[in-house]
């Protein structure tokens, strides 16, 4: 293997001729071998979101006569090259899991960003004599500003992404089963015992009602993620930037990337809070709540098939049982929870590490990072799984749901105007004591007529009442 020689505080080493990256790169590499999940195979969100915060810095450093309008072309065009053509995805080989409040990441970009430029300006790599990673690249910059606004701006996009490309999709998909099944009497349950009347459709438009709901509170928490404090660099007082340098970065931050970021109001305490990660965990354990909360309602109603509710049915996917015959499980939910019980402890490892912040900044947020894009992705993967292969081919036992409404003794809650709680307790009481249905009870004592009993629990009655 070819290698070339870079030198940094720690000393001199011999890197691979051919990667683009370079010996604080290399250090990071050997510094933490902890999870084997790299930047590059975890979260090439954070990898274009670097690529932004590099361009927009290089342009405001050129604006300002900082930066050699020369230097600044080649940055730009490395940074290009990473955002539009995808190249050098493949070259953050950093661990997910790292010392050090991400300089690691940051120097890793800075390396592959400035060893682009100089191959576009007919350069080896490794001549940081002529384009330098930390006096060029790196420029009006320090890891304490422009990895969290890096990881701020991919968290944003990826929760918009999970947002339109998977949760939107399964809200339709329980929106059809609410239309399909619009006309499917069904008994509520409170507590687990009988309530009242429903439709299956609206139990199913209800679960579509949840996702739309989590769609707008996810979109809400994401936004908390478009504040940043880019032109902080060390501990939010701006060391080493020309003037109006924050003001000038964040516009062009914002048009490079096309979100609306905003400059924090003060960057000292932007630099070390991280409440915009714990408003997006958030959110992401908010969706996994509920989602979890509507795979236990699918298990308990296709329960059975013939000891539980078997109200409706799920996909077959996979025999059940190693030792019991015919016997098939809801697998498809149970993983979606499972995936959602993830989340929830991984919204705990944000809380706890966003306190752990001291003074002036918050060491800890490469763990942040690796729960919070975790998260996105299992929740992204788990939705589309429970899509596909669970509620797009829900079926519905509809004789089994309405003979549980014509034996319930819930019914007679729709008595209540017509006869009064107290004689409807006692109907209540006499279906309990004897099994008889609300309708035998009420006809063997006299109390309404058959026509009256249609009336009062009639389809539209027991639906719209």
């Amino acid at each position: 293997m070819t290698t070339r020689k870079e030198k940094d505080l720690l000393g001199e080493r011999e890197v691979p001729a051919d990667v683009y990256w370079g010996v604080q790169t290399l250090r990071a590499i050997e510094n933490f071998p902890i999870s084997g999940r790299t930047i590059s195979a975890e979260m090439p969100d954070v990898i274009r979101a670097f690529a932004w915060v590099k361009k927009a810095t290089a342009l405001a450093n050129a604006e300002l006569g900082k930066l050699d309008s020369h230097k600044a072309d080649a940055i730009v065009w490395a940074c290009d090259a990473i955002l539009d053509d995808g190249r050098c995805l493949d070259q953050f080989p950093v661990d997910v899991f790292q010392g050090g409040a991400g300089t690691s990441v940051n120097m890793n970009a800075n390396e592959v960003i400035a060893n682009l430029a100089l191959e576009h300006l007919g350069y080896e790599k490794g001549r940081y004599d002529v384009l330098n990673p930390n006096d060029d690249v790196n420029m009006s910059q320090s890891t304490n500003d422009s990895y969290p606004t890096a990881l701020h701006l991919a968290g944003y996009v990826a929760m918009k992404r999970l947002a339109e490309a998977h949760l939107d999709p399964l809200q339709a998909s329980f929106a059809a089963k609410g239309t399909e099944f619009a006309q499917v009497l069904k008994m509520g349950r409170t507590q687990l015992q009988d309530a009242v009347p429903m439709t299956v459709g609206q139990e199913f438009n209800a679960f579509a009602a949840s996702m739309t709901a989590e769609h707008q509170f996810l979109k809400l928490m994401a936004s908390e993620l478009l504040s940043v404090n880019l032109g902080a660099t060390a501990i939010g007082t701006g060391i080493n930037t020309p003037p109006r340098f924050a003001e000038t970065v964040v516009a062009r931050l914002a048009e490079v990337s096309g979100l609306p970021v905003t400059l924090a109001p003060d960057l000292i305490e932007a630099t070390n809070d991280c409440n915009g990660y714990v408003a997006a965990s958030s959110g992401l354990k908010h969706l996994a709540v509920k989602l979890s909360k509507i795979c236990n309602d699918l298990r308990l109603l296709s329960s059975g098939p013939r000891a539980g509710f078997g109200e409706i049915r799920l996909p077959e996917r996979a025999p059940g049982s190693s030792i019991m015959p015919a016997k098939v499980n809801p697998i498809i939910p149970e993983v979606a929870s499972q995936v959602c019980f993830k989340v929830m402890g991984n919204d705990q490892v944000v809380t706890v590490a966003a306190e752990a912040a001291q003074l002036q900044l918050n060491a800890m947020e490469p763990v942040i990072c690796q729960c919070v894009f975790e998260s996105v992705a299992l929740l992204g993967a788990a939705m589309d799984t429970l899509r596909v292969n669970c509620v797009d081919g829900i079926a519905v036992n509809a004789d089994t749901c309405t003979a549980y409404v014509h034996n319930s003794i819930g019914i007679v809650t729709f008595l209540n105007p017509v006869l009064g709680h107290s004689k409807c307790d006692e109907i209540g009481k006499e279906c309990a004591r004897t099994g008889k249905s609300v309708r035998d009870v009420v006809l063997e004592w006299g109390w309404l007529t058959e026509d009256q009993l249609d009336q009062w629990l009639s389809f539209d009655a027991m639906t719209i009442g």
